[in-house]
């Protein structure tokens, strides 16, 4: 789900359904969020303006809030809005805060990735508050991966193109000329070659770490106990073994 979302308060303030009202709908199933972030805030978008507006003019002309559920559940919503068949369930979204927190970033560090262009959230109300899906934990993760692989945050940016060029070839190549589509997706293999070959050359030197972290560790351990062995130095031999006369 991509675009303008509206917050709880956003909605009340556009549509001036004031907040009992909005909680008798949702209670009655009039009308739904479309999501919560983490915090189990609600939100709406402009389909849910719509159907407030369309249940606002019902109960202007007389009809009792029962009377409108019947009517939304045998008619629907107007021409050219969702009807009630085609409503999905309310979804939970991530907000700045609560993405850094579950991918061990700080709120700065998620908001400096976005103005990069590497990720984008999934919807933003008109307030700025932003809000990202359950799959961006993930791909923060992977990105937080690449700048441990000394990637430059150019060099992700990259990388998260390719990978909005797929998403977009995959829900529509038919969209595409051939040529284009073609021309991309040689450009996505031939950048997983080049991935393929550097994390082997991560690999070869993560191995060479850890053969020579291993060899050493037991060597220190093997100093520490020819050390713990050692016998005590009398006073005498201690100052002499110090250069102390």
């Amino acid at each position: 789900m991509k675009g303008r979302v509206l917050i709880l308060d956003e909605f009340i303030a556009q549509t001036g359904v004031p907040r009992e009202t909005l909680r008798e709908w949702e209670r009655l199933r009039l009308l739904r969020p479309v999501g919560f972030t983490e915090e189990q805030v609600p939100f709406y978008n402009d389909r849910s303006v719509q159907e407030a507006e369309h249940i606002r003019k019902l109960t202007e002309l007389g009809y009792h809030l029962e009377d409108v559920e019947k009517i939304l559940k045998k008619i629907g919503l107007p021409q050219g809005s969702e009807g009630a068949s085609e409503r999905r369930e309310p979804e939970n979204y991530l907000t700045v805060g609560a993405l850094a927190d579950k991918v061990g970033v700080s709120p700065r560090t998620i908001k400096h990735w976005e103005d990069k262009g590497i990720i984008v959230p999934d919807m933003r109300s008109e307030g700025g508050f932003r809000l990202y899906s359950g799959a961006y934990i993930y791909l923060c993760k992977l990105i937080k991966d690449l700048q441990l692989f000394s990637f430059t945050l150019e060099e992700i940016k990259t990388v998260s193109d390719y990978f909005q060029d797929f998403l977009e070839l995959q829900e529509n190549l038919a969209a595409v000329p051939k040529e284009d589509a073609a021309r991309r997706l040689d450009a996505m293999l031939e950048a997983i070659e080049n991935f393929f070959n550097k994390m082997n050359q991560f690999k070869e030197g993560i191995q060479r770490w850890e053969n020579l972290l291993k060899k050493k560790r037991k060597e220190i351990q093997g100093l520490k106990t020819r050390n713990r062995k050692r016998p005590e130095l009398q006073a005498g031999e201690q100052h002499a073994a110090n250069g102390i006369h």
